[in-house]
């Protein structure tokens, strides 16, 4: 019993008022509310997540699949030693070389990436699917002993006589062997002719014969 209490007979009346308090109206409404909200809160994120869940699909691996690695932007200058706007999202191919649960797999990684935990969220990874038609099959290249190999034309795109002061002079635009068409050079027509002489039949020449 409080002091004030024994020497009153009641209670003293503070701010906190020392009493049992009962349940009010206030309170019972308060918290239906309350409940109110968080069914239409749980309502809004299970519609959200079913929308959610039509588009995503569940992948598995086995072991021996190639797969990318996903490089997150933060991680690529902290682990990976990449950085700036034009860098990869992923990065591989590498290899499965083991099954860690249901969404999680171990990596053979190269020994430049040895301090990276090599185990990876089933979401960190994207199957690799090779394509045959993209393997390029390097070409055996006769080096020379002073280190220069020949060059070998293939074909003849156009055809332009350049004026001189004194003289004219025939030149061709060619394609080389093992370089693409943005590598097409001028060259003497009549070096190439006597090179070349079976190219030198078309529209660009009138077809006449060497």
């Amino acid at each position: 019993m409080a002091p004030y209490e024994a020497l009153y007979g009641c209670k003293c009346r503070t701010p906190l008022y020392w009493t049992e308090l009962r349940e009010n109206r206030i309170h019972i409404k308060t918290e239906e509310k309350v409940n109110v909200i968080r069914d239409c809160l749980k309502a809004v994120s299970d519609r959200q997540k079913s929308y959610a869940n039509l588009k995503q699909k569940e992948i598995e691996f086995q072991v021996g699949d190639k797969v990318f690695l996903k490089v997150s932007p933060w991680k690529k200058v902290l682990k990976f030693g990449r950085k700036g706007k034009l860098s990869p999202h992923f990065i591989g191919s590498y290899e499965i070389i083991e099954t860690i649960g249901p969404v999680a797999y171990r990596l053979a990684l190269p020994s430049k990436l040895e301090k990276i935990h090599d185990v990876f969220d089933v979401s960190m990874l994207r199957r690799y699917r090779s394509d045959p038609s993209y393997v390029i099959v390097p070409t055996e290249v006769e080096i020379q002993p002073d280190m220069t190999y020949g060059e070998e034309l293939i074909k003849i795109f156009a055809r332009e006589v350049k004026q001189l002061r004194n003289k004219s002079i025939a030149l061709v635009k060619v394609l080389w062997k093992r370089h693409g068409v943005e590598e097409a050079t001028w060259e003497l027509e009549k070096a190439m002719r006597n090179q070349y002489p079976n190219l030198f039949i078309g529209t660009i020449f009138g077809d006449e014969n060497p």
